[in-house]
């Protein structure tokens, strides 16, 4: 009984000497943790030799197959916050951060057991439903209440509390290989042990988070700050829109697409990072003589991490003086432009030109997920932000199927078509992943016109009488 006391939103009202910069450490205990997800693409290859050990064999996963994880995992992000962001608005961040890490924690248990199996469903089923509702439980309690920490900075709000997702690949990756290392043998890849112990080690941290949490009390502000309104600037609301009728409007709509199209394209890179500069950078290739490493590609992805944890707290804190608006046009069109130069570099044979064009689209991605709760604020309002930004994570489903997916088999039709005419192996993988980079920049090109279609919201969506705020 005292646990569940210690767990209610009653009980995590911070006192009058609480600081509200205390609260970011705990968001960032959490989301570091699931961020760990950015980084499944270290163990797409082990996972895909767990039979043949050195080199896949009969049997064993094909790389397409082991995407998937990555895949449901963040299908059901999208889909538990959009579920339960009401109850998370209820029941504060203490108790929904425990239930992320039970979730999330168990998804690693449950898995290694379906990796020690050789069971693809109880595989995806660990992580990728189990962990993926961890994940969505865990994303959206902190960016709720920093919001309500920092109202006189929403955009480096919605930064300092998400920036910790994008960075959590920059722990996970290396500790990965390296457990992985530790726990090789000839016998076994050392995936399922892995699993195990970054179960253990991850739910220990998020109970710090668990335990530091508190929001602020209903008539809390920050000292010596008085809300204001710039009349000029119409794409900053003054009024409010429910939930349920937010997902009526246009914008909501194209505040979606703009979501799902700018991370598709990202979240189809990240899904294949590590296998993809080793197969565009293999040995031999371009006369290359010594291809990119396992170890130098998780660093690629650690790298990419720390670029999409930089990004999400840098863009969007610009976002809170350029408006929103206009600086999804940067992140969309200027992210366009690099994805058409990348396979400039493969082809140049460039890895470091490579590596810092991809190092600025993941950091403008990372900021397309921190600052979208401050559009959302700005088109409809404080009231119900938190369920609205629940619902708009479909999003991010959607595209967690269809990005991943279309780098996986775009590969699997080039080097098949490859073989047929002859070609080498490595030379099929290049051309698949040289079409997917024009591919992804043409879905940023759609996104930056959605983004030059939104307006204000019409005041006929707007509430007359303020309700009561959202509850289960």
């Amino acid at each position: 009984m005292a646990l569940l006391s210690f767990l209610d939103r009653e009980n995590t009202v911070a006192g009058p000497g609480y600081s509200r910069w205390l609260f970011p450490p705990a968001a960032l205990a959490v989301h570091m943790c699931i961020g760990q997800a950015y980084g499944l693409s270290v163990f797409n290859i082990p996972l895909s030799r767990l039979i043949g050990i050195t080199e896949s064999a009969p049997g064993d996963w094909s790389l397409t197959a082991t995407v998937q994880v990555f895949n449901f995992a963040f299908f059901f992000l999208g889909v538990s916050a959009a579920l339960f962001g009401k109850w998370v608005e209820r029941s504060g961040p203490r108790k929904t951060m425990l239930a992320s890490a039970l979730f999330f924690t168990s998804g690693f248990l449950v898995s290694a057991l379906g990796i020690r199996l050789h069971s693809l469903p109880v595989f995806i089923g660990g992580y990728g439903v189990l962990g993926g509702i961890g994940l969505g439980l865990g994303y959206i309690s902190p960016v709720s209440t920093l919001m309500k920490w920092f109202p006189d900075r929403p955009g480096m709000a919605t930064g300092l509390a998400i920036m910790g997702f994008g960075g959590g690949a920059m722990i996970g990756s290396p500790l990965a290989v390296a457990l992985m290392k530790h726990y090789q043998t000839p016998t076994s890849t050392g995936v399922w042990e892995t699993f195990a112990t970054m179960g253990v080690i991850y739910f220990c941290f998020m109970l710090f988070g668990v335990i530091v949490a508190r929001v602020p009390a209903a008539d809390w502000k920050p000292a010596g700050w008085t809300p204001t309104t710039d009349p000029s600037n119409k794409m900053i609301t003054t009024a409010s829109v429910t939930a349920d009728t937010a997902i009526k409007t246009p914008q909501f709509w194209l505040l979606w697409a703009i979501l799902c199209l700018n991370v598709t394209a990202g979240i189809g890179v990240l899904s294949q990072a590590s296998p993809m500069i080793q197969e565009v950078f293999s040995t031999g290739r371009l006369g290359l003589g010594r291809g990119i490493t396992a170890e130098a590609a998780a660093g690629f992805v650690g790298l990419l991490s720390l670029f999409n944890l930089i990004g999400r707290f840098f863009w969007s804190s610009l976002s809170d003086r350029t408006g929103r608006k206009r600086i999804y046009m940067i992140y969309l069109g200027l992210g366009a432009l690099l994805y058409t130069l990348i396979p400039t570099a493969g082809s140049a044979g460039s890895p470091a030109l490579f590596v810092a064009i991809f190092c600025v689209i993941l950091s403008m991605y990372g900021a397309g997920f921190s600052t979208i709760p401050a559009y959302l604020r700005d088109m409809f309002g404080t009231l119900q932000v938190g369920a609205i930004h629940g619902r708009l994570l479909t999003a991010w489903s959607t595209a967690a199927i269809v990005g991943p997916n279309l780098v996986a088999f775009l590969r699997e039709y080039y080097i098949g078509r490859g073989k047929l005419a002859g070609l080498t192996e490595s030379v099929a993988k290049a051309d698949a992943y040289n079409t997917t980079m024009y591919i992804m920049a043409s879905l940023l090109v759609i996104g930056f016109i959605c983004n030059l279609l939104v307006k204000p919201v019409a005041d006929r969506y707007q509430v007359k009488d303020e309700p009561k705020p959202v509850t289960v």
